[in-house]
């Protein structure tokens, strides 16, 4: 078995991240995701940049496990096409702005017509109601707007600072594939599809909540201004390096000075508990970084090691993919594309005891499905040819050299 979702199949209209990321997650989980790209250059991610023999690294690293067909849906033929794919799926995904799909003539109700019991999922940027609604939307808004970039400032005061990865973007990925998993559970029981509607917004104040907005969880008595308990980070220069120490417990706190061979602190009245430590944290995190820079890195995680003291080294991406604790955990893996050639890519994170995963291609070409997927659904080889003649259909995938992997820019 191909993993726990074989058998569901995913009409996916998604394209750029966050869409695309929640079907490849169900795709890598076994479900039949065909992407629905445009004949005239497809998802956007396939013309950015770092690319090798045509095909960007985005694209394939957020569209691994689909089949791509490349339909022209500004055509009747097209919808038509869309339209019989969506009577035999289980789930229909799209993340236009709001009014788009229904100016397609794709929205809920004319689907349910076709699949009645079809879980419908609408992922946003702001939402489908306010005054945000229909503005374009990219990750570095919904940061600024959900109060991410003052959080990563670390004071109110201070400037506002981007996150630097597309967090809002992925985190709304991964809550879309966990909610259509939940609706497909809930149809299982229950025999009724449903809409499940997020956007880029919701899903990162409500991941925001649970750890950074206590200020504001009790009504009637929020703080007026968010002030920083430190501009420290926990990362700390050392003769060669960096590494991260991380302290909480008195246990740990003995265990530093031991290995720091500090004594004297555990008799500062300054640190004599965890809530007086986190009181006087640029003291505590400033005396630490002094003696740190002292040694190597190496030296100083065995010395810490040996104390049990929770510490590891600040890794770059090249370090990263060669540690050995990413070695043997195994999350990074190496595939082969036929037009790419080598890829390396991190495996599904979650693992199933009784249905593996498998990789089943790493990253279609653009139409790479388009007869076989019209195949499936009763087209003759002669209608398939009219209709990419008539340019409902794109064009088939070109053929290729492997040999020709060369990386553009």
């Amino acid at each position: 078995m191909a993993g726990p979702l074989q058998g569901y199949r995913i009409v996916d209209l998604t394209a750029m991240i966050s869409g695309p990321l929640a079907t490849m997650i169900l795709a890598d989980q076994g479900a039949d995701v065909i992407k629905i790209e445009s004949p005239g250059g497809g998802d956007f991610t396939r013309q950015v940049s770092n690319r090798r023999a045509g095909l960007a690294a985005s694209f394939l690293n957020n569209n691994r496990n689909k089949r791509s067909v490349s339909l022209n849906l500004k055509d009747p033929r097209g919808i038509g096409i869309l339209k019989r794919l969506v009577a035999d799926a289980d789930v229909f995904v799209q993340n236009f702005r709001p009014g788009v799909i229904e100016r397609m003539g794709l929205d809920e109700d004319e689907i349910r017509k076709i699949a009645p019991e079809i879980v419908y999922v609408s992922i946003s940027g702001f939402g489908e109601k306010g005054p945000y609604a229909h503005k374009p939307v990219y990750d570095p808004l919904v940061q600024a707007l959900s109060g991410l970039t003052s959080i990563q400032g670390g004071a109110d005061q201070e400037r506002p600072r981007l996150v630097r990865t597309i967090l809002p973007d992925k985190l709304t990925g991964v809550t879309a594939s966990q909610a259509i998993t939940a609706a497909l559970l809930s149809r299982e029981r229950t025999g009724k599809g449903q809409h499940v509607r997020l956007s880029m917004l919701d899903s990162v104040i409500a991941f925001l909540w649970s750890s950074d907005m206590g200020s504001q969880t009790f009504v009637g008595a929020e703080f007026p201004q968010q002030t920083a308990q430190s501009f420290i980070d926990l990362i700390y220069e050392t003769s060669d390096g960096y590494i991260s120490v991380a302290v909480q417990s008195d246990k740990q706190w003995e265990g530093l000075t031991r290995a720091l061979e500090t004594p004297e602190w555990l008799k500062d009245p300054r640190f004599g508990s965890p809530a007086l430590r986190q009181q006087n944290i640029d003291d505590r995190l400033a005396l630490t970084q002094s003696v740190l820079r002292n040694r190597t890195s190496g030296e100083w995680l065995a010395r810490l090691e040996a104390q049990d003291v929770p510490c590891v080294p600040v890794l770059t991406r090249n370090d990263m993919i060669s540690h050995p604790q990413i070695v043997e955990s195994g999350i990074v893996v190496e595939s082969d594309h036929p037009r790419a050639g080598r890829l390396r890519q991190a495996r599904p994170a979650a693992r199933f005891s009784r249905t593996a995963t498998e990789q089943r291609n790493a990253g279609p070409l653009l139409g790479e499905h388009n007869d076989e997927v019209l195949a499936d659904l009763g087209f003759a080889v002669s209608e398939i040819d009219t209709l990419r003649d008539e340019g409902v259909l794109g064009a088939a995938a070109e053929p290729f050299d492997v040999s020709e992997t060369g990386t553009d820019q």
